[in-house]
């Protein structure tokens, strides 16, 4: 089950939030562990059991870490061991088949070399746990004695799938006070829309045509190759942020305060910025838990490069280890590092419009290796972009969804600048009925879209 679903909509969160909300405060993390089995096991009923695992081993190590360094004993063989196995069954899942065939390809053995069925937000939960199972031991974090309370955390529905990646430190005294306000309520159920909105009537739209152009293969004039790369840099963008703002407004309903994941990255004036604003979980979690402690800023300039250009080659490497992601990542890494010390402060010089345009052709040449694993096929599509091996520099496809998706490509570039939404919510807080018909009409159009268009899943579910 998703959380885009009718299924999920109209039956499992209506219930959930009925028996949450009447339900004793001492039952609330019950009730959130169970709703949040049944919702895993809809899709993987089998790795629930693996799920469940990772909460209770984190749970059961964060009191052991207490219990050592409360007795004067040392505390960092717990913790390696809690680190080095949940490396151990996010490698093996992920990338078991990349590891046969490359053990079959070194010994000449003849193992099956088929990929395991990825456990869904397996490398979320185990980011999030790894987290908390740190900041006990770096003492940020007071190791949980409440079983329900870290395992409603551990396997909470709402960021299950595709994050954010929430810290414990960060929501530790909701899950024991679970203040649920029909104010906060209503404010989540408007976020909710939100997301469903992005995912809805802009991702979904936008993949429809990617997928119509992806059809044509190889033979693409250089517009037609130009659309594509924008129609999946904004599918991405407000697919990945309509999860986000989904899970936040299921989290607000349940009185949970999770942070932003997503600060409008689209208007970033460069790629350092960019990455301060897109999935800021994610690359807050590499830079607290692995770049710092590294050394961070704080070494050496040959020392600093080697920390950004291993925080971005892991960072690659979490979402595959087919070549595009660890070249993606470290594409990324060489950017940074060239912004640091080589560009330093020169775009801050530059007018807004070309430091954000500089910005992002970067970004889209950056998510055309992230969404080719082919090399192949990426390197005729760079070449599309600039007229080598391309068809034309216009076709009759080009021009189809010039016409056709002209108004669409408008309103996501305005969706993904705040201006938009400044000027929505000043015209909604005149009226709390206009806030009403534009949240009601955009949930009716969601739910039309969900009816009657074949179901499209997040695009970071695969991570």
């Amino acid at each position: 089950m998703l959380i885009n679903s009718l299924n999920f909509i109209f039956a499992f969160l209506p219930v959930m939030l009925i028996l949450y909300y009447v339900v004793p405060e001492k039952w609330k993390n019950i009730v959130l562990v169970l709703f949040s089995i049944y919702f895993y096991a809809w899709g993987e009923p089998v790795y629930v059991i693996l799920m469940l695992f990772s909460a209770v081993l984190h749970y059961a190590m964060a009191l052991e870490i207490k219990r050592q360094k409360e007795s004067g004993k040392g505390a960092k063989g717990t913790l390696i061991f809690t680190i080095v196995l949940d490396i151990f069954i996010l490698c093996f899942f992920k990338y078991y088949g990349y590891i046969q065939e490359a053990v079959n390809q070194l010994f000449g053995t003849g193992f099956s070399a088929d990929a395991l069925g990825l456990p869904i937000g397996l490398s979320f939960f185990t980011f999030r746990n790894l987290s908390y199972i740190v900041d006990v031991y770096k003492g940020k974090c007071p190791a949980e004695k409440d079983f329900f309370a870290f395992t409603a955390y551990a396997s909470l529905f709402a960021t299950m799938s595709a994050g954010p990646i929430v810290r414990y430190a960060d929501v530790r005294q909701d899950f024991h006070t679970h203040q649920v306000y029909m104010s906060k309520l209503g404010e989540g159920a408007q976020r909710f829309i939100i997301g469903l909105s992005k995912k809805v009537i802009l991702a979904d739209q936008l993949a429809l045509i990617g997928s119509q152009i992806q059809e044509y293969g190889d033979n693409l004039s250089v517009v037609s190759a130009w659309i594509y790369l924008f129609a999946y840099t904004m599918q991405l963008y407000f697919d990945f942020s309509g999860y986000s703002d989904m899970a936040i407004g299921i989290g607000k309903m349940l009185g949970f305060h999770f942070q932003e994941n997503f600060q409008y990255p689209y208007v970033a004036k460069s790629v350092t910025d960019f990455w301060r604003r897109w999935h800021i979980s994610l690359s807050s979690w590499f830079r607290d838990y692995v770049y710092i402690p590294l050394g961070g800023n704080r070494v050496s300039v040959v020392k600093h490069i080697r920390n950004i250009l291993v925080v971005w080659c892991l960072t690659g490497i979490w979402h595959g280890v087919t070549w595009n992601f660890p070249v993606w990542g470290i594409y990324y890494g060489i950017l940074l590092i060239l912004e640091k010390y080589v560009w330093k402060d020169k775009l801050s010089k530059l007018p807004g419009w070309v430091s954000n345009t500089y910005t992002m052709i970067l970004v889209m040449f950056g998510w055309l290796i992230f969404m080719n694993p082919s090399f192949d096929k990426g390197l005729t599509m760079f070449g599309a972009l600039f007229g080598i091996g391309a068809t034309g520099f216009m076709d009759v496809t080009a021009g189809y969804y010039l016409k056709t998706g002209i108004l669409l490509f408008v309103i996501c570039v305005l969706a993904a600048r705040p201006a938009l939404s400044r000027f929505a919510n000043k015209i909604m807080e005149k009226s709390s009925v206009i806030t009403v018909l534009v949240y009601g009409v955009l949930f009716l159009i969601c739910i039309s879209g969900l009816v009657f268009n074949s179901y499209r899943p997040f695009l970071y579910m695969q991570f």
